[in-house]
């Protein structure tokens, strides 16, 4: 049943990849903490892989993957991958010509701009490929139906977080780019031996127990209880970077008894 709570229990055998967004999930109030660094380095030595599955920015995002002991990490929603041997971005998305597509997504943002004139362009939009994005901040779940509407209407996907609204191509999504990199860059893992974590509607993919029955959501994914199709098959008694690290210690517990 789904938002189990989190136990010592739950996970009776060592797992070896732990792939997780990042927004709200691995920060706390927006910001990196040393315990998630003790974290992140704990579980490495432990050797258990962590890949970050985020909406943030391709240009953000490999900067992050090369400071952050992690085994690679997928950008702006599933559209791109950095692999941890190589800088260079992998396009998951097709797209056959990047400037044309920046300005069809430039093109939508302002007419939906025309009836919400309060949107503003995210700051790391600039460093974005496949995607555009834009801030969340006071906008209601009503705005948010109407601008998912808006952006279905004119052929483009749409999604948010706890921080921003994504303007996107219509595939693929957070899940569908996991299980691409599993096949290409971890062809030696089930997806039923890899853990997901979450904690916002852009992270809903990742908690399809069809897909991912090892799902995990940081306490703060009640907040979008009533919004989410799937919901997180466990839940952790803390919330963001706090619910993270409680994950993480019931990890390497494991460990220590195998």
């Amino acid at each position: 049943m789904p938002l189990t709570p989190l136990s010592a229990d739950v996970f009776l055998q060592k797992i070896p990849l732990v792939a997780t967004d990042m927004d709200g999930t691995l920060t706390r109030e927006g910001r990196f903490t040393a315990a998630l660094f003790q974290s992140l380095e704990a579980l490495a030595a432990a050797n258990i892989d962590v890949l970050v599955v985020t909406g943030l920015s391709a240009g953000w995002v490999q900067g992050l993957k090369t400071y952050l002991p992690v085994a690679g990490a997928i950008a702006e929603n599933g559209g791109v991958f950095f692999s941890p041997d190589s800088e260079a971005p992998t396009l998951l998305t097709p797209i056959p010509d990047l400037i044309s597509h920046r300005q069809q997504l430039a093109q939508t943002f302002q007419d939906l701009q025309t009836q919400f004139p309060q949107l503003t362009e995210s700051v790391d939009n600039c460093f974005r490929l496949t995607d555009w994005t834009f801030d969340i901040q006071g906008l209601t779940p009503s705005d948010l139906q109407q601008l998912e509407r808006l952006c279905i209407e004119a052929g483009w996907g749409f999604t948010y977080s706890t921080v921003q609204c994504h303007i996107k191509p219509k595939s693929p999504d957070k899940a569908t780019s996991l299980l691409q990199v599993l096949e290409t860059h971890f062809p030696h893992l089930n997806p039923k031996q890899v853990i997901t974590v979450g904690d916002s509607p852009n992270d809903e993919s990742l908690f399809n127990p069809s897909l991912f029955p090892l799902s995990v959501g940081v306490a703060n994914v009640l907040h979008y209880r009533s919004k989410l199709t799937y919901l997180p098959t466990y839940v952790t008694s803390q919330a963001e970077g706090e619910g993270f690290t409680e994950l993480a210690q019931l990890l390497l517990h494991t460990v220590k008894l195998t």
